[in-house]
């Protein structure tokens, strides 16, 4: 099932974890990196361990844990420190290829096997392009894990490897083009490789108008879902994709006229010609309707 909202919260921070009870988002990301002092980590491991072994019943919501990259001497002791809380799926920041994912996959397979869970239960959702490298890589991912959910891009850390000053292009109109080219080749190689593509995070959490239009902007791009910082941008999200009543009434007209018509390949419809494009959409936007109503059935 796709995540429409996955939603940052530090692991070290009793206060915020306490909250995810009243988030909608369908997937929470403990997280282990950039919002915890590297000398509060050790508590944090343990406070994330202990949340996710007190919250089983994952049928509303997913637990996600971002470790550290692995090229640290930090991740594998995240690992080890985690997994007893059965994870959902593990955030990996920084990879420089798909090399990466896999060599995170063989460590989930040893610690699953340690803890008794069920093998290959914890998927993987990388945060392809964070360096320079990564954006040459790309294509790695192509059948490289069955573990691998999906990817997002990140504009922030991507700036810093850039030495870039800002991601905003100079005349106000979004993001500068070296970051719109990753934002696209992350899309593209989600597709490739048949996992899920996620947009970028949103950091201004106060420009609700902004988040909406790029979360928008996003699904019609063909991402399924976009990663929160703040929990008032999770309804924001969750609206934006979730297909509205007349989007859902349009699709179903759509498959409709293809079953009365079997066999055509060109339809018209109000006027527009319809080919297995707009059936395969269709077929997506009721899809992603069935998910959302799911999600909020609980």
């Amino acid at each position: 099932m796709s995540l429409r909202s996955m939603l940052f919260v530090p692991g070290d921070s009793d206060r915020k974890m306490s909250k995810i009870a009243d988030s909608d988002a369908d997937a929470i990301i403990l997280d282990l990196e950039d919002s915890v002092s590297k000398d509060r980590t050790h508590i944090a491991r343990d406070m994330v361990r202990e949340f996710m072994s007190a919250t089983p019943d994952r049928s509303r919501r997913q637990l996600w844990v971002r470790i550290n990259p692995l090229d640290t001497d930090l991740a594998l002791p995240d690992l080890a420190g985690i997994m007893a809380g059965a994870p959902d799926g593990i955030l990996l920041p920084k990879p420089d290829d798909a090399g990466d994912a896999v060599t995170l996959a063989h460590y989930l397979s040893a610690l699953e096997a340690r803890e008794g869970l069920e093998p290959g239960q914890t998927k993987i959702l990388a945060v392809a392009t964070e360096t320079a490298h990564t954006l040459f890589t790309l294509h790695s991912y192509v059948g490289a894990t069955d573990r691998l959910y999906g990817m997002t891009w990140g504009a922030e850390d991507l700036s810093a490897a850039l030495g870039a000053f800002t991601n905003q292009a100079p005349d106000g109109s979004g993001y500068d083009d070296i970051f719109k080219l990753a934002r696209s080749l992350c899309l593209a190689a989600c597709k490739a490789a048949e996992v899920e593509p996620l947009g970028s995070v949103y950091p201004d959490f106060r420009d609700s108008d902004g988040l909406a239009a790029e979360a928008r902007h996003d699904r019609q791009s063909g991402f399924t879902g976009k990663i929160a910082i703040h929990p008032a941008q999770v309804p924001i999200i969750n609206d934006a994709f979730t297909p509205s009543a007349d989007e859902v009434a349009h699709a179903r007209r759509v498959i409709q006229i293809f079953d009365d018509n079997p066999g055509a390949g060109t339809l018209a419809m109000d006027g527009k010609m319809l080919d297995m494009p707009h059936l395969k959409q269709a077929r997506a936007i009721l899809e992603m309707a069935r998910m959302a109503a799911a999600r909020a059935a609980g």
